[in-house]
C-alpha cells in the first residue's frame, strides 16, 4: 500500500495525561511587559517540527495568527522540539528531491510533483512562497542543532522562521555549515560560537532526546502540537483550530 505523503492532515484533538513542565520561548518579544493574568503559571505548547515538512511551516504560520487573536498570548511559552521525518538521509545534499520523495513513500516521480504542487498552493493560500523545486534535500539534524543553541538566547523563534523560509523558499541547502552561520549571525548571534556549536555536534543529544520522547508519547507525524501537556493537534489544522485550542487550554486553567 502507498502511503500519502503530503495528504491533507486529519484533525487528532485529544485530551492527555499531564506530565512534567519543560522551558521555551514566549511567542512575544523577551522584553515585552507582561500584562496581569488570571493564570497561575503561563501556558506550554510543545510543538514537535521538522524543518522540511510543509506542514509545519505552515502549521506554524497558522499557529502564528492564531496567538495574535488570543487574547492571554504574552502568558504563552512555545516550547520547540525536535523531529525527523527522513533521519536516514546523509549529511549531503541529494540530486533530486523527487526522486527521494518517490522512493520513500513508494509513489511515482510524477505523483511526488503533484502532491507538491498541492501542498504549495496551500502554503500559498497563508502567504507562504513554496519553491520546492528548488529545495535541497539533506540531513535537518544540524538545522535542529541551531534551533535550540538559540533558545536561550531568546531567538529559536526568529532561527526557526528563517530556516524555514531557507528550505521552501530560497533553495539553500540547510545542512550546509555557512549557511546555518548566516542565519544564527542574522538572528544576532555569535558567528563562531555557532560553528564551534555544529562542529562539535554540542546540542546533538538534545536533538536525539526530542525524538525519543516522541517515540515515547506515540508521535508518528508533524506538526504535532500539546497545549499545557492537556490537549493535542496533530496537523496544520487552521487558525481557528488552534486558537480553540488555545481557549479550551485557557479555560481549563482557569
Amino acid at each position: 500500500m502507498r502511503k500519502a505523503l503530503f495528504a491533507t492532515p486529519i484533525l487528532v484533538f485529544t485530551f492527555i495525561a499531564v506530565v512534567g513542565l519543560q522551558g521555551g520561548t514566549r511567542p512575544e518579544s523577551a522584553h515585552a511587559p507582561r500584562t496581569t493574568s488570571l493564570n497561575p503559571s503561563p501556558m506550554t505548547i510543545e510543538i514537535w517540527s521538522d524543518i522540511v515538512c510543509p506542514f509545519c511551516y505552515i502549521g506554524k504560520t497558522q499557529l502564528d495568527r492564531a496567538l495574535r487573536q488570543f487574547a492571554h498570548r504574552e502568558d504563552v511559552i512555545i516550547v520547540r522540539k525536535s523531529f525527523q521525518l527522513m533521519p536516514e538521509l546523509p549529511e549531503h545534499a541529494t540530486s533530486n528531491i523527487y526522486e527521494v520523495l518517490a522512493e520513500k513513500y513508494d509513489i511515482s516521480i510524477d505523483e511526488a510533483r503533484q502532491m507538491n504542487d498541492q501542498v504549495s498552493a496551500r502554503a500559498k493560500a497563508e502567504g507562504l512562497t513554496f519553491n520546492i523545486d528548488q529545495s535541497v534535500l539533506a540531513n535537518t539534524s544540524r538545522a535542529h542543532q541551531l534551533i535550540h543553541y538559540a533558545k536561550p538566547f531568546h531567538k529559536d523563534a526568529e532561527v526557526e522562521q528563517a530556516l524555514f523560509k531557507a528550505y521552501f523558499t530560497e533553495g539553500k541547502n540547510i545542512n550546509d555549515l555557512e549557511t546555518l552561520v548566516s542565519i544564527g549571525e542574522s538572528a544576532e548571534l555569535s558567528a563562531s560560537a555557532i560553528r564551534a556549536m555544529l562542529e562539535e555536534g554540542d546540542y546533538l543529544s538534545v536533538v536525539q532526546a526530542d525524538q525519543r520522547e516522541a517515540q515515547e508519547k506515540g508521535v508518528r507525524g508533524v506538526p504535532h502540537l500539546i497545549f499545557n501537556h492537556q490537549f493535542a493537534i496533530s496537523g496544520a489544522q487552521g487558525s481557528d483550530a488552534f486558537l480553540n485550542a488555545l481557549e479550551r487550554t485557557f479555560e481549563t486553567m482557569r
